[in-house]
């Protein structure tokens, strides 16, 4: 997998767990064949734009929500922020929660994927308003780069100039466990008080990885837009637009964190 939502595995696991679209009728060939105007076992199928329309939902809310998020941090009269937001982890762990369920029930999507986007919105919020206590205009950068990637990775693969491949998804998805790898190691070493030093220091190396972990975010867009695409070819239940919208917002959200993350190391330098 690269995207673990969007992966080819969950999503033959998804085709079993919600309903199977009904198969074309079948008609005498004795004569000419006419459905009328509108076909209505086609409507039930998934479409790009019906996934364009759940994935535009699903950050309307986010951003909705961040925004609420961004106003409950205190902060003081020149916006630094003067205390760390205890609370910031519940919308976080709900978040993860609803996450679980999703990809275990990709038929609940419609309603799970809203109330993740709500949850993971208001802890993006929070998140980033304490980042531009610290490092004034890094959100505004970081959004601009979000939006500037996913732009960028829709032309490139809307136009085949970057073909995804069997090799590429390899690739790509060696690259992403060797960074959940490396992340995990960071948090087992931080929960027996020790570090990792690249993954929060402002050295070379710190940077480098940070450009690294940003690229191949990047690179997981593509694998997202693949996946999508050839789950319309295979004629997937319509339901299973809203699971593709929310695995393209878990990617774009990792790629803004990781964007935060090497901004803020740049401020340091």
């Amino acid at each position: 997998m690269a995207n673990p939502i969007l992966n080819q595995r969950s999503l033959d696991s998804a085709f079993g767990s919600v309903e199977r679209a009904p198969t074309a009728p079948t008609y005498p060939t004795t004569g000419p064949i006419d459905d009328g105007p509108i076909s209505t076992y086609r409507s039930s199928l998934m479409t790009m734009e019906g996934t364009a329309r759940r994935t535009l939902v699903l950050f309307t809310i986010l951003v909705a929500a961040a925004a609420g998020g961004w106003s409950m941090v205190q902060t003081g009269e020149l916006g630094t922020v003067t205390r760390f937001p205890g609370w910031l982890f519940l919308p976080l762990i709900l978040a993860f929660g609803l996450a679980i369920v999703t990809v275990f029930k990709p038929g609940m999507a419609r309603f799970t994927a809203p109330a993740y986007a709500l949850c993971e919105g208001v802890f993006l919020g929070a998140l980033s308003r304490v980042y531009e206590g610290t490092y004034s205009g890094i959100v505004v950068q970081a959004l601009l780069g979000t939006v500037g990637v996913f732009a960028a990775m829709l032309f490139l693969y809307s136009q085949r100039i970057i073909r995804v491949t069997d090799r590429t998804r390899k690739m790509v998805i060696a690259a992403t466990m060797g960074i959940v790898l490396i992340y995990a190691v960071g948090l087992v070493a931080r929960l027996f008080g020790g570090q990792v030093s690249f993954l929060s220091d402002a050295s070379g190396i710190g940077i480098a990885f940070s450009l690294l972990v940003v690229g191949v975010a990047s690179f997981n867009l593509l694998l997202d837009f693949d996946l999508i695409e050839r789950s319309v070819a295979r004629g997937a239940p319509r339901e299973l637009e809203w699971y593709a919208a929310f695995g393209l917002m878990v990617t774009v959200v990792w790629l803004y964190l990781e964007l935060l993350r090497l901004l803020s190391r740049l401020n340091r330098r």
